[in-house]
């Protein structure tokens, strides 16, 4: 057989395919950045996260402080809220017309106990 020696070496093609992989790339991390890729998560019957439900703190326009349905005052608020996990997410409803020194003894009663996870519902204008 004979052994040819080779001249050159044609780069052409592995050009466009390193080009069609920029491309790809940068398409993909642009969707990925900017959050417009949509996703349909899968359902599932159990999951972990709905073992942890929100522990939801309700005032209303007098100053009532609810627990989960109950009321309670800002001492037994401290008792019952000692009992939860520190990671559990802490939902506090708040009426506008309340004086804000109630919503603060609230707040920093609950991150007085460690709660990480506080979050205020509002409603969209």
């Amino acid at each position: 057989m004979d052994d040819k020696q080779f001249d050159s070496i044609n780069v052409i093609p592995f050009i466009d395919i390193m080009l069609v992989l920029l491309t790809i790339v940068l398409t993909t991390s642009t969707f990925i950045a900017q959050g417009t890729i949509s996703v349909d998560l899968p359902k599932a019957s159990a999951s972990q996260t709905s073992t942890k439900r929100a522990i939801l703190i309700d005032i209303d326009r007098h100053g009532a402080i609810v627990l989960d349905a109950e009321p309670v005052t800002i001492a037994a608020l401290e008792d019952r809220l000692d009992s939860h996990e520190r990671e559990t997410t802490v939902l506090i409803r708040a009426d506008r017309q309340i004086a804000l020194q109630i919503f603060v003894e609230v707040l920093n009663t609950v991150k007085g106990l460690g709660f990480a996870k506080v979050s205020l519902q509002t409603e969209k204008i």
